[in-house]
């Protein structure tokens, strides 16, 4: 379980946090380090699931749709904490500004729950039940060290 809390917290520190504070880096070499994160997350994923030949070659196609999916809304999330971050650092959060990150706060949530459903049935169609919930428990678990990472960096807005 360590490993894996170290294994999260790099993704966080590479897909999310990183690109904050490497500015003056290059777009080539963040795409490199996100990329590297994505590779990591999917071994992570291949030895936790334990996948036959045969599952292999249905689900890995699924799984990168839909990681390239819920990778655009992780990118809107990483906004709105850009977003955020400016706006607190320059103190000039607004009870307006607030509620809109808000809302698209739990439009991305709600989102990500609509993307996990619409996947549901078709990892279950090329992997059996207990893989497809031990996927995603993978997902679960990965986000929620994030999120308490992030929790950790962010700090509440000042009223």
């Amino acid at each position: 379980m360590k490993t894996f809390r170290i294994f999260c917290t790099m993704l966080v520190c590479l897909l999310w946090v990183a690109p904050v504070f490497s500015q003056g880096q290059s777009t080539k070499s963040m795409q490199l380090v996100r990329d590297a994160a994505k590779s990591n997350k999917k071994a992570l994923v291949a030895v936790n699931l334990k996948l036959t030949e045969t599952e292999e070659k249905g689900f890995w196609s699924l799984y990168d749709s839909f990681q390239g999916e819920l990778d655009k809304i992780n990118e809107r999330l990483g906004n709105l904490i850009m977003d955020y971050a400016r706006d607190f650092n320059a103190n000039s959060l607004s009870d307006a500004k607030a509620k809109q990150i808000m809302k698209d706060y739990l439009a991305s949530e709600e989102d990500i729950i609509k993307l996990k459903k619409s996947y549901l049935s078709k990892f279950g169609s090329v992997i059996p039940g207990k893989k497809v919930m031990t996927y995603y428990q993978l997902e679960n678990k990965i986000q929620a060290v994030i999120r308490f990472d992030l929790a950790e960096v962010i700090p509440l807005a000042q009223q």
